[in-house]
């Protein structure tokens, strides 16, 4: 029997690199060669027994990643040795090697780095979701986030620049900003966490929380009548707590953004367009996730560690060292 090298989450709390069986290749299958596959909050937060819908242990690591395919089964057709793909969206990319069936994987033109391809499902397909799901904005509106400089908030800004809109970005680092960005004409302030902070200029009709605690208050209070505070994250783990003048007053809307559900719901059709969408706006130029630093499998305890650390530059994947 064959046996790729895989992370496992053994149980809560427990990692191992160990050996695993290597199923064989059916008809219908392909044998992937994986190329990267980042570490996520989500995925931190499943090791530690705390993300819904994560798998019983024990299970491999890993929500998305990018990988090439190295064998194909004798009824393929549209994929061939050598094919970057997209590794599926069930999870399991922390593996050397993986046998998929071919229908769930996504073909990725080449002239897109893996490293970048391994990133496109889930940070800008968020990115993506929020900012077409929630409010219709008009051509140069503005919006507001926390968490400016975090990989879902790099996507927004990229994004709304590409579509026409500008962004007012509440990010913990001022000196983190990306240079090129700050010359697209979007704002940037400090954010503390603290009920003192300045207000903010402008008064969009949509913001996007990921933060919490006295963060997500200053974006609400920044909301237009009527706005919307869509929360998808919880950095700062403090609750959302709303005065109840703001939604009496001035009829804010709270609302709640998880992919996973969103996935869930959507039909393959509509999940195949919005990925062949990032796809196209990866080739464009668009989109391009930051990324600190990548580790093979073998040093997980250091690559974990480190996609643990505040303060941050980029995304940690594994993948060939550097």
């Amino acid at each position: 029997m064959k046996t790729t090298r895989a992370v496992v989450i053994a149980a809560a709390g427990q990692v191992q690199c160990q050996e695993i069986a290597l199923p064989l290749l059916g008809h219908e299958d392909v044998l992937v060669r994986m190329v990267a596959a980042p570490i996520h909050p989500a995925d931190l937060n499943s090791i530690e027994g705390k993300y819904p819908g994560a798998p019983k242990p024990p299970y491999v690591g890993g929500r998305e990643g990018a990988g090439v395919v190295e064998e194909i089964g004798a009824e393929v057709a549209t994929l061939n040795p050598g094919d970057l793909v997209l590794l599926p969206s069930a999870g399991g990319a922390w593996r050397e090697r993986g046998v998929h069936h071919a229908a769930d994987l996504v073909p990725v033109p080449k002239i897109i780095h893996p490293l970048q391809a391994a990133l496109l499902r889930i940070n800008p397909g968020t990115a993506l979701r929020m900012l077409r799901d929630f409010v219709p904005l008009l051509p140069g509106e503005w919006l507001a986030q926390n968490a400016g400089n975090s990989a879902v908030g790099r996507a927004v800004i990229q994004l709304a620049h590409y579509f026409g809109w500008h962004t007012l970005n509440l990010v913990r680092d001022l000196d983190a900003v990306d240079p090129d960005v700050l010359k697209i004409g979007d704002i940037f302030l400090a954010d503390d966490g603290s009920s003192d902070a300045p207000p903010l200029l402008h008064a969009p009709r949509l913001a996007f929380n990921a933060v919490g605690g006295e963060s997500a208050l200053r974006l609400a209070n920044a909301l237009s009548e009527g706005g919307t505070l869509v929360t998808y994250g919880a950095m700062a783990r403090r609750p959302v707590k709303l005065p109840n003048s703001l939604l009496i007053f001035r009829d804010l809307h709270a609302r709640g953004f998880w992919l996973t559900r969103w996935s869930g719901h959507a039909s393959p059709s509509t999940q195949q367009a919005m990925l062949a969408e990032l796809i196209g706006l990866a080739v464009a130029g668009v989109l391009r996730s930051h990324i600190e630093t990548t580790y093979p499998l073998e040093a997980f305890a250091d690559a974990l560690a480190h996609a643990a650390r505040p303060r941050r530059q980029g995304k940690i994947l594994f993948g060939p060292a550097s």
